[in-house]
């Protein structure tokens, strides 16, 4: 069998194996099996066909950037970014939601500086499992004072394609963090259950 898998949920594990395609905090849509073609469905979550026309919406903005944390990273690398007119960050951060928040290589001043300038800045997690979350510790608390969107479960590349949407449709920032936080396409759970 193969499985069926949620765009916004799949995320590939290796480099060439047949099965390197998971389903990242979701069970899989549906499992199809090869010899009677018979479609088993896992996961009840998911949009029925539709005898609507499909209209296809690409209107994205361009300029987001996706920032990996890591130690050691210069914060500057935000000035660049502003200076070239980006409009978005992702700053794909460590466990729940960890940058840097002490010292020389803090971003809290990036963060706030961004924000400031009405250019949203999400934070999303490294970890493939679980979300993140703004209120457990010091320093997620102070990203949150910010203006920092958390991203809740979203893979980083999906926060990523998600804030080139919504920016390509909205630009106030209480408007685009509410976009950012609502379910559009599967890419937020409401609440996590084991998947492996």
């Amino acid at each position: 069998y193969c499985l069926a898998i949620r765009g916004t949920r799949a995320r590939k594990m290796h480099t060439s194996r047949r099965d390197a395609f998971k389903s990242i905090n979701e069970l899989p849509i549906a499992k199809i099996y090869w010899e009677n073609r018979k479609i088993e469905i896992l996961n009840e979550n998911y949009r029925k066909r539709s005898e609507k026309k499909v209209k296809v919406d690409d209107r994205i903005e361009k300029k987001v950037a996706l920032i990996k944390c890591y130690p050691g990273l210069n914060p500057e690398i935000f000035d660049f970014y502003l200076e070239k007119g980006y409009k978005g960050f992702v700053i794909e951060a460590t466990g729940l939601g960890h940058v840097p928040t002490l010292g020389e290589n803090s971003l809290l001043p990036k963060v706030e500086k961004a924000v400031s300038l009405g250019v949203p800045v999400v934070i999303a997690s490294q970890c493939l499992y679980g979300r993140t979350h703004p209120t457990i510790y010091h320093n997620l608390r102070e990203l949150l004072k910010r203006g920092a969107i958390f991203a809740s479960d979203m893979l980083p590349e999906v926060a990523y394609v998600k804030l080139m949407f919504v920016l390509g449709h909205e630009k106030k920032m209480e408007k685009v963090k509410e976009m950012m936080l609502t379910n559009l396409a599967g890419e937020i759970s409401e609440r996590l259950e084991w998947v492996e």
